[in-house]
């Protein structure tokens, strides 16, 4: 017993030490690499809540497909929707490369356990709120997820190359939304300054919490999974829609923004962290009704998964027949 015991100490003193020089030489960590279980840990919660996000947040969206002013506008929210689906296809099979399976993270997520984007809480009241979320929070997933393509950890980091892509079109859209309506009539400017009013703070704290308070953030900047803390990515992002809503033509509803001489940098004014910390605890204004419609959904697909699953059982099968023959 004790010379297995002194055999596990020495291979894992010894992956400790390949992981460390693989984290300094900032390369990447592949799945069969020795991992602390803490890395570990840290990525599965990480990688399934953004894959809970994507697949949360098409509900917002799809609601709206029916009622899209337009068939160009229609097919344009139709292709975006399904976009969000493939990242949490591509999000979910990384995180299933540690271990978990994407059926145990649903039923995390079903049941309570696991957390997804507080923005996603929030209802989409009009048209102009399809633009406001397109410009505002896929813009700032943009802002947070770009530095992503570089993750420590290789799955993670190459499905977001394509995420990225696609997330960059879909906060052109949002914009190109938001535009069209604040050069229509007084009503559709007046609509589309409403939805940026009650997309900006959220969108703010779509990165977190402040530094301060948010207990995994420095870890996992020292494991380069992040690159950069809560507080860093959100000012980037206020400098850049401070930038675009002049093109807009739109206001930003935060009179304390200003431009700090002395770092060079925009700062914004007080958040309600309050808020933020009860949506997350569940008491959002649509937590239970996204919740639900999960939970709906996922019931009456399981034909699909059962299907699906017999017909791979019936195809491995048929493979081992043929070897057996051979």
């Amino acid at each position: 017993m004790t010379d297995r015991h002194d055999a596990q100490a020495e291979h894992d003193a010894e992956g400790q030490a390949q992981f460390d020089a693989l984290i300094d030489a900032d390369s990447r960590i592949e799945p069969r690499d020795w991992m602390p279980a803490a890395y570990r840990k840290t990525l599965l919660r990480q990688i399934s809540q953004h894959a809970h996000s994507e697949i949360i947040g098409m509900q917002p969206e799809a609601n709206w497909i029916t009622r899209a002013p337009s068939l160009k506008r229609k097919s344009i929210l139709i292709a975006k929707v399904q976009d969000e689906a493939g990242h949490g296809l591509y999000l979910y099979s990384a995180a299933e490369t540690l271990g978990q399976s994407r059926h145990e993270m649903m039923d995390d997520l079903l049941a309570g356990k696991a957390k997804y984007s507080s923005i996603f809480n929030y209802p989409a009241r009009t048209w102009a709120d399809m633009g406001a979320i397109g410009w505002l929070v896929d813009g700032a997933a943009i802002c947070n997820q770009v530095p992503l393509c570089r993750a420590s950890y290789g799955p993670y980091g190459r499905a977001m190359v394509r995420i990225c892509k696609e997330e960059s079109f879909h906060q052109r859209q949002g914009f190109e939304i938001l535009l069209e309506l604040a050069n229509g009539t007084p009503e559709q400017r007046q609509m589309a300054q409403d939805a940026v009013n009650r997309w900006y703070a959220p969108a703010l704290m779509m990165f977190g919490p402040p530094d301060d308070e948010s207990p995994n953030s420095q870890q996992s900047m020292a494991w380069k999974i992040k690159r950069f803390s809560n507080d860093e990515l959100r000012q980037r992002f206020l400098g850049m829609m401070v930038e675009q809503v002049t093109v807009l033509g739109l206001e930003l509803p935060d009179k304390d923004i200003r431009f700090n001489e002395e770092t060079g940098k925009w700062e914004h004014g007080p958040l309600d962290w309050a808020e933020f910390w009860r949506v997350i605890g569940g008491s959002g204004p649509c937590n239970a009704q996204r919740m639900e419609r999960r939970r709906d959904a996922h019931a009456e697909g399981a034909w699909v998964r059962e299907a699906a699953a017999a017909y791979a059982a019936k195809q491995a099968a048929r493979a081992a027949e043929k070897e057996k023959a051979a």
